[in-house]
This record gives C-alpha cells, sequence and structure tokens, in this order.
C-alpha cells in the first residue's frame, strides 16, 4: 500500500500574511476582474462573475477571514476553486507559487481560540523565492471549513 508522499500547495499572500491552499481544489487562477455586485449579500462577497457559462461568485478571502478588504491592484488575481461540488472564486493579493511538501512537514495549528476553529488545517515552513534564508510560514486554509458554500447558496 502506497502512501501520499507529497502534497501540491498553492501559496498566496493577503497582504503581508502568506496562506496555501491544496491544489486538488484549485480549478484556475484568473487575472481580477472586477465582478457583477449583488444586493443583500454578506460584503465579503464581492458579487459574481461568469466563468464559461457558469456564474460563480467572488469572495475577498481577506474580508472573509476578518480583516480588512483587499485593496485591488495590479497583482490581485482570483483562485477559483470548487468546494463541495460548487465554484467559487476568492480574490487575493498575489498567488506566489505552487510548491511540493511533505504532508510530515505540515504542523498542526497551535491550540488557541479562534474565532473559526479548523480553518488553519496546518503551518508550514518555506524557503521560497524572496523568503529569506528564515523562510516564512504559510497557513494552510480548509476553504470548506470557512462555511463559504452555505453563503455561495444564497448568492447563486
Amino acid at each position: 500500500m502506497s502512501e501520499i508522499s507529497e502534497r501540491k500547495i498553492v501559496t498566496f499572500s493577503l497582504g503581508e500574511k502568506m496562506f496555501g491552499i491544496d491544489m486538488s481544489v484549485l480549478i484556475e487562477i484568473r487575472e481580477w476582474e472586477a465582478p457583477t455586485p449583488l444586493p443583500g449579500v454578506p460584503l465579503f462577497i464581492r458579487g459574481v462573475a461568469n466563468l464559461r457559462g457558469t456564474v460563480i461568485p467572488i469572495v475577498d478571502l481577506s474580508e472573509r477571514l476578518g480583516w480588512k478588504p483587499t485593496q485591488v491592484h495590479g497583482r490581485s488575481c482570483i483562485l477559483v476553486v470548487v468546494l463541495g461540488g460548487k465554484q467559487a472564486g476568492f480574490l487575493v493579493d498575489e498567488v506566489n507559487d505552487i510548491v511540493s511538501i511533505d504532508p510530515a512537514q505540515m504542523q498542526p495549528a497551535p491550540e488557541i481560540e479562534l474565532a473559526e476553529p479548523g480553518v488553519i488545517a496546518g503551518l508550514i515552513h518555506l524557503v521560497t523565492r524572496g523568503s529569506g534564508e528564515q523562510g516564512t510560514m504559510v497557513s494552510l486554509l480548509d476553504l470548506e471549513v470557512l462555511g463559504v458554500t452555505r453563503q455561495l447558496d444564497l448568492a447563486a
């Protein structure tokens, strides 16, 4: 029986913070394009966009995590993912890299009180381009735990 020897992670930034998501949920990375706003949805849903005939909600990931709304700039982009069989786009500041990690590299999130337990699936110390010799800590997000799919049902 073979075990998974590596896991691919897409790393991206929100402000000065570095995050990652599992590559298995990623459909594509798109340049920022202003979505069509919808009335009556949570503020972190910027609107909807048409992805090759499928209307998908665009979520400001920073705002969804409880931080300031993302200020769109030239490197802003959308990570299009599939969650619970539904597609969604997440606005991020910049996609950094796609890295392979050994699952043994992943550390559990510390046992502290989090507003949304489980949203941090683990922490990874990476030495990547521009991170210097000391590397950087990447928080691996579990987007399913954010409960965005419930909001997506409301936005669709």
